[in-house]
């Protein structure tokens, strides 16, 4: 695509509700034509700093997959707010078979990094959501306690659209509930949170070396989940 704009600003909403990213004063839009609206001063700056760095000069090329916050704001307002209740039912789900859940036996290296680095966050969801989730070394499916899972899903509930996108994001990237709830409340980096993700990947390219591809993917998935990260807090940024 190429840039078609020269000025990327910001302006408040005409209803008041919200902000508004112009491009050479006219509004960003949805794929479904309506004004992409930003909840916070913060998230618009931001955003209008994606526009302002895509494509450089007037006519130069410029890739929206590149640009995670617009794409994110996109998504709250296209996808998540008309249907908000079944997606966060959604990704309440990922609390049946939450990552952290799953250890192995063997290696016991292996076993012993995912004891120590991942029941820390099985116990802080049960201490702040009062959802105690249980672990299984076995391949079978672990049946959690359907009061726990009533908690988590309540937990996810309670955020809205735009905090329900990057969500979106975090809990499938990371394969956790808990550490998407986790960065979500600030209790834990992205960073941190993916690193405890890929905890076997890294474990095993330790014993083995690197895969190339394997490494570029992390890579992308880190990418991924910082920027989801990063539109979480500016989209609940206070002025």
């Amino acid at each position: 695509m190429k840039r078609f704009w020269d000025v990327a600003e910001v302006r408040p909403a005409e209803d008041g509700a919200g902000w508004q990213v112009m491009l050479d004063g006219k509004p960003v839009r949805i794929p479904g034509g309506a004004p992409v609206l930003l909840p916070t001063r913060a998230l618009a700056d931001a955003v209008a700093g994606e526009w302002r760095a895509a494509g450089g000069a007037k006519g130069g090329d410029f890739d929206l997959q590149a640009m995670p916050l617009t794409r994110l704001a996109g998504t709250a307002q296209e996808r998540v707010d008309p249907a908000r209740e079944a997606i966060a039912l959604e990704l309440a789900r990922y609390g049946e078979s939450d990552l952290l859940c799953y250890r192995t036996e063997l290696p016991v290296g292996l076993a012993q990094r995912q004891a120590a680095a991942w029941q820390v966050w099985l116990d802080w969801a049960a201490a702040t959501h009062g959802a105690r989730l249980t672990s299984t070394t076995t391949l079978q499916h672990q049946t959690q306690d359907p009061a726990a899972l009533a908690a988590l899903a309540a937990e996810v509930a309670r955020h809205d659209s735009y905090e329900l996108a990057a969500l979106g994001v975090l809990v499938p990237a990371l394969g956790s509930l808990v550490l998407g709830l986790a960065v979500s409340a600030a209790a834990i980096s992205a960073e941190e949170a993916h690193a405890l993700s890929v905890l076997d990947e890294t474990y095993q390219e330790e014993m083995w070396g690197r895969d190339a591809d394997a490494h570029a993917g992390r890579l992308r998935v880190a990418a991924d989940v910082t920027a989801a990260a990063r539109f979480l807090a500016l989209a609940r940024a206070v002025a």
